[in-house]
């Protein structure tokens, strides 16, 4: 049995079921065609009053030059295992409303919503995405012109799955341990704090 699959507990989706986030990755590069599809993926998120406030910085190996920019943007423990992916991209967040100005308290939550239909339908074409919070925020605003209401905010390594046996032993370990949650009792509650609802007993 794949180790990375969910072993117990509810029934899911099989692309929820089948979604990861390795840190190896292969060579092979990926079509301009599902890239499209995947940001179209995100295009099609919810959110609030529909402002849609993310934005994707996407740099593909075929143009070194890019990569090397972006690649320099995330901190360098991500960078040991994220040079090898053949597309790396920076999630970027406007935390203010466009149509008042006024800050946009859903705006993370929002561009994570985009991420994850970004993330499903990589796993439709058999592509995965490794997404990360280390990423150097000032470096990225510095190289982009990302404005002043806006903040790169997460980091995203895409492509195919590789090898594990290429990964420094920490990391190869990581890509090969068995995938781990929390039970729903932990965080499905209901009459109070920590309370599970009967329908979990």
């Amino acid at each position: 049995m794949d180790i990375k699959r969910p072993s117990s507990g509810n029934p899911i989706q099989e692309l929820l079921a089948s979604r990861w986030s390795p840190y190896s990755f292969a060579s092979r590069s990926v079509s301009e065609a599902d890239l499209c599809s995947l940001f179209e993926a995100a295009r099609w998120a919810p959110s609030s009053y529909n402002e849609q406030p993310w934005s994707f910085i996407v740099a593909r190996k075929e143009n070194e030059r890019d990569f090397e920019l972006l690649l320099s943007c995330l901190v360098e423990g991500n960078q040991v295992w994220a040079k090898a992916a053949p597309v790396l991209a920076l999630g970027v967040v406007r935390l203010s409303f466009i149509r008042n100005g006024k800050p946009n308290r859903a705006a993370v939550h929002d561009l994570g919503l985009a991420a994850g239909n970004l993330v499903l339908e990589a796993v439709a074409r058999g592509l995965f995405v490794h997404q990360m919070i280390g990423i150097e925020q000032d470096k990225a605003r510095a190289i982009y012109g990302i404005p002043e209401d806006a903040e790169a905010w997460t980091g995203l390594a895409i492509g195919y799955l590789g090898s594990p046996e290429a990964l420094p032993a920490p990391l190869r370990e990581r890509d090969m341990t068995a995938r781990q949650r929390k039970p729903l009792r932990d965080f499905v509650f209901s009459a109070k704090w920590g309370e599970p609802p009967p329908w979990l007993e």
